[in-house]
């Protein structure tokens, strides 16, 4: 068990099934539509994500997030630090302010951010700790959990920079850094499950 964040395609998004976020999909388009805004009705296919190809992301949230939370608090605001990182729902397109829904029994509600307001801020942290450009840029399935546990460890041993201090920071930084520009480029919901 544990929390990931993984990329959804059309058939979860808009399934009915108990698993699916249908719901959700559709309280984000009713919300939208309130807003004078279009619809979020063009998720790619689940059959396009191919393994190994760059078309889907998964990555599980297992490090300690103390020092990620430390970095945030010095150099986003507030509000910054909330739609970085606390978001349920990421969607590929721009919302001028992040979006509350409900979820299932209505006992808690979920914010749903926009990639292109949470990748920014992803990127000015990056750019904070020096986040080194071997950092995997496809995430499919726990890359960049094993790319950090094997490959960053033997990396930091030769390079500078903030990243070498804490790499737990350094993975959340890269995690949701990655995570916004996939959601971008294939222009699908992520989520956090």
């Amino acid at each position: 068990m544990g929390v990931y964040l993984v990329s959804v395609g059309a058939e979860e998004w808009f399934g009915e099934e108990e698993d699916g976020w249908g719901g959700v999909a559709s309280a984000l388009n009713a919300e939208l539509r309130r807003r004078g805004l279009p619809p979020y009705e063009d998720v790619p296919s689940e059959t396009d994500f191919a393994p190994g190809s760059g078309q889907a992301f998964e990555e599980k949230l297992t490090p300690s997030m103390t020092g990620f939370l430390a970095l945030c608090q010095t150099h986003l605001s507030q509000e910054e630090s909330e739609t970085l990182c606390g978001w349920t729902v990421l969607v590929p397109f721009s919302l001028d302010e992040e979006i509350w829904l409900p979820i299932d029994s209505g006992d808690y509600e979920s914010m749903v951010a926009g990639a292109p307001q949470v990748l920014p801020l992803a990127e000015k942290l990056a750019a904070v700790i020096e986040l080194p450009p071997e950092t995997p840029a496809i995430c499919d399935n726990l890359d960049l959990s094993m790319w950090f546990r094997d490959q960053a460890k033997e990396l930091a041993t030769t390079r500078t920079g903030l990243w070498v201090t804490d790499l737990d920071t350094a993975f959340y930084v890269a995690l949701f850094l990655r995570a916004a520009q996939h959601s971008i480029r294939r222009g699908c919901p992520i989520i956090c499950t």
